[in-house]
């Protein structure tokens, strides 16, 4: 759009009010400035350094599973997000799917995760990777509580509005595939 003249208003609508062009105009000349000084090293010491203990843990009654997730908001990374999870003994996380990556930490116990159709066993000291949009669960076989550092790329697809999670409960996943095979066969005859 060509201006028209000096007050700001444009040839096509003429509704763009001087002080609200004048507004974008900075902003969009400070995001270039800081484009052009990307050398800048005084960035403040804030979420530099975030303690563990400052995670801030949903329960059951949040994750709709008996695995815990310590939410680490003070991290400020804008595409990657990070969690602390804990699953107790004898207990799995739900069977979900999402569109991020993600990769699971092991930093204690150990258990195995159904990932699609693969069955992997992982302990103490383990990366576990979820493929996008794949079905999971992880399992905890061990004797005690198991503790991962959760690391995925959703804040990435939440900023360009693409991100999506889905959950089908608590069931395995040989289960699941058969019961929607069934529903596929049931609907072709």
């Amino acid at each position: 759009m060509v201006p028209v003249d000096g007050a700001g208003k444009t040839a096509r609508d003429g509704k763009q009010a001087p002080a609200e062009r004048e507004a974008k105009l900075a902003a969009f000349m400070a995001q270039l400035k800081k484009l052009k000084n990307r050398d800048r090293q005084d960035i403040g010491a804030e979420g530099l350094v975030v303690h563990s203990e400052d995670a801030i843990w949903l329960d059951a009654s949040v994750t709709g599973n008996p695995s815990e997730i310590g939410v680490l908001l003070d991290i400020p990374a804008r595409t990657m997000e990070f969690y602390l999870q804990r699953i107790p003994v004898g207990a799995a996380t739900d069977l979900q799917r999402h569109v991020h990556e993600s990769v699971h930490f092991v930093l204690e116990g150990e258990g195995y995760s159904e990932i699609g159709d693969q069955v992997v066993r992982w302990k103490k000291g383990d990366f576990v990777y979820t493929p996008p949009w794949i079905w999971h669960r992880h399992y905890n076989t061990g004797t005690v509580t198991v503790e991962m550092l959760l690391i995925e790329n959703s804040r990435l697809l939440e900023a360009l509005d693409a991100n999506r999670r889905e959950s089908a409960g608590l069931i395995d996943y040989r289960t699941w595939a058969n019961q929607k095979r069934e529903e596929e066969e049931g609907g072709r005859r």
